[in-house]
Formats: C-alpha cells, sequence, structure tokens
C-alpha cells in the first residue's frame, strides 16, 4: 500500500483535543508528558480543558496542535499503521509531517513551532492585516481580482486550499476590498476569518527574519521519506531544501492543491489525515476524487482507519 501522511495545520484545535486518546493509549499520555517537560508549562491541560481563547492564541494552538498529532501518530504507529510513501502538512503541519518523517525530532519540532506562534503573534500585532475565506472563486479570476484591487497594498492568495476554496491576506482595507469586489462580480462567497495576523503574506517578514534565525541553528536531517514543502509542492528528502522551505513558509503561500495533486505521481491511492480532527480530508476529495481520504483524530476514528487500511492492504 502506498500512502501519504497529512497533518493539519491552525484552525484544529478545540478544547477536549487528544484527551480520549492519552486517557486510552500510554503512548499519546507519553508524547504529552513530553511536550509538558519540553514546554515548561501544562500544554496538556490547555489542550483537554482550554479556555478556548487560550488555546486558540498562535503561541499555544501551534504547539498545541502539534503535540495532539504527534500523539495520534505515535498511536497509530504502535497499533500497526504502515510507513508513509510521502508525508505533507498544511502550514503548521508541515512541521508534524517532518517528525513522521524523521526529518527532525518531536522536541525539536515542539520548540520552534512555540517561536514561530510567538514570532507569528508578534508580526500580526506590529504589521496588522487579516484574512478570508473566498468560497467559489477560480484560481485566475479571483488573481485577477487580487491585481485589480491592490493598489500599491500587500494582498496575496495565501491558502490554495482546493479548487473551489482559496484564502486571501494582506493589509486589512485591502481584503475588505477584495470581499466587496467579490460580492458585486457574483464571483464567490468571502468569509472574513479571525487570526492575529496576515499569515502567509508579506506582512509576516518579521516573524520570517526571527524564524530564520531558529531553523539555522535547529538540527535537521535528510527526510527518511519524501515530503511536500507547502511553499513549493515539490516532494523533497533534501535537509537543506527543506530548512530553505520552511524559512519561505512564514510569507509564502500554502500550495496546498498543487500538493495533493503530487501524491497520485508518488504511488499513493489513500491519504490519512493526522491530528485534532478531520479537516484536510474534504479538501483531498475535491482534489482529487480518486484518492481514499481518512482521518484519526478520536479513538474511535483511530480504530476505524485502522480497520480500513488493514482491509484495503
Amino acid at each position: 500500500m502506498h500512502l501519504a501522511f497529512m497533518f493539519p495545520g491552525q484552525g484544529a484545535q478545540k478544547p477536549g483535543m487528544g484527551q480520549a486518546l492519552y486517557d486510552a493509549f500510554p503512548e499519546a499520555r507519553t508524547v504529552f508528558e513530553r511536550a509538558n517537560e519540553v514546554l515548561s508549562f501544562d500544554l496538556a491541560s490547555l489542550c483537554f480543558a482550554g479556555p478556548a481563547e487560550k488555546l486558540t492564541s498562535t503561541d499555544i494552538a501551534q504547539p498545541a496542535i502539534l503535540t495532539v498529532s504527534i500523539a495520534t501518530l505515535r498511536v497509530l504507529q504502535t497499533h500497526g499503521l504502515p510507513a508513509p510513501t510521502v508525508a505533507l502538512g498544511h502550514s503548521l503541519g508541515e512541521y508534524s509531517a517532518l517528525v513522521a518523517a524523521g526529518s527532525f525530532s518531536f522536541e525539536t519540532a515542539l520548540l520552534l513551532v512555540r517561536k514561530r506562534g510567538l514570532f507569528m503573534r508578534e508580526a500580526g500585532a506590529q504589521m496588522g492585516g487579516g484574512m478570508a475565506a473566498v468560497i467559489g472563486a477560480d484560481d485566475e479570476a479571483l488573481a485577477s481580482l487580487i491585481e485589480e484591487v491592490r493598489g500599491g497594498r500587500i494582498l496575496v492568495a495565501a491558502n490554495y486550499n482546493a479548487p473551489d476554496q482559496t484564502v486571501i491576506s494582506g493589509e486589512q482595507s485591502a481584503v475588505a476590498d477584495a470581499g466587496a469586489a467579490l460580492k458585486e462580480r457574483g464571483l464567490g462567497r468571502y468569509i472574513p476569518l479571525r487570526v492575529s495576523g496576515a499569515f502567509h503574506s508579506p506582512l509576516m517578514a518579521p516573524a520570517a527574519e526571527r524564524m530564520a534565525a531558529e531553523l539555522d541553528a535547529a538540527e535537521i536531517l535528510n527526510a527518511q521519506v519524501p515530503v511536500i514543502p507547502n511553499a513549493t509542492a515539490v516532494p523533497t528528502q533534501s535537509a537543506a531544501a527543506i530548512r530553505q522551505a520552511l524559512k519561505d513558509q512564514v510569507t509564502s503561500s500554502v500550495r496546498w492543491t498543487s500538493s495533493v495533486a503530487q501524491l497520485r505521481g508518488l504511488g499513493c491511492t489513500a491519504a490519512i489525515e493526522i491530528g485534532a480532527r478531520g479537516i484536510l480530508g474534504p479538501m483531498v476529495e475535491k482534489i482529487d476524487s480518486g484518492l481514499a481520504a481518512l482521518s484519526a483524530h478520536d479513538v474511535d476514528s483511530v480504530r476505524e482507519c485502522l480497520e480500513r487500511l488493514e482491509a484495503i492492504r
């Protein structure tokens, strides 16, 4: 079987995430306990009990989502999950994918994403900006509209999530103007997002600069299986390419549609989302309906995924 491992990014967080796995499986408890030790605060309690406002804060959400993803992965691996053919993650999820691919340790990833979240939160406070989801507009029409309304301001397509879903990011006024133009022309629905900054846009440059220094100091190894970076959507196992892609990722677009489109060429017939809740599966089905999309995010879904994978081996 050729299987892709997928990991969700920010937005997957919710109070209660990971608790059932923690209670049911010692492998999950080990991951949460290690996270508490490395971070020197009780991340597990924040995952399990919130409050939601604190768990949603970028600097907490990022290590929390990573920890739940890796806890879920360890449970699956202990109970017979096959090795991946390729690993990929959505934005923050790229760090989980790199842990799964052996490019760096869970501890290294945890410290990096804690700093990534802090840097992104502070860049948002310094630079401002906002984001919005656009539903229904194709890439070409949206690119043309962005170019038309930008007017010298920062406005970009930040996340290519699916053929009918793109997230835009940039200066608040430009994002709002794009929304008004979309509505006026009937090109698609516009949904403002509650975020602390204009992620994956040039407004994150202060965070990208600080993150680059952290990545230069981190131990990053060649990946044991190909990973597909968000910034390039080109599979790689090179530590140097991975390091550069993570530096670029902070201000670059998340090329998720193009990344998923690579999976068939790598021989994958199924993709399993591993993390706090199923978010990526519906995107995958829109990008390539021929891929079997599975989701493992709690005790029942973990067991269901293992049974389904056993049946289709």
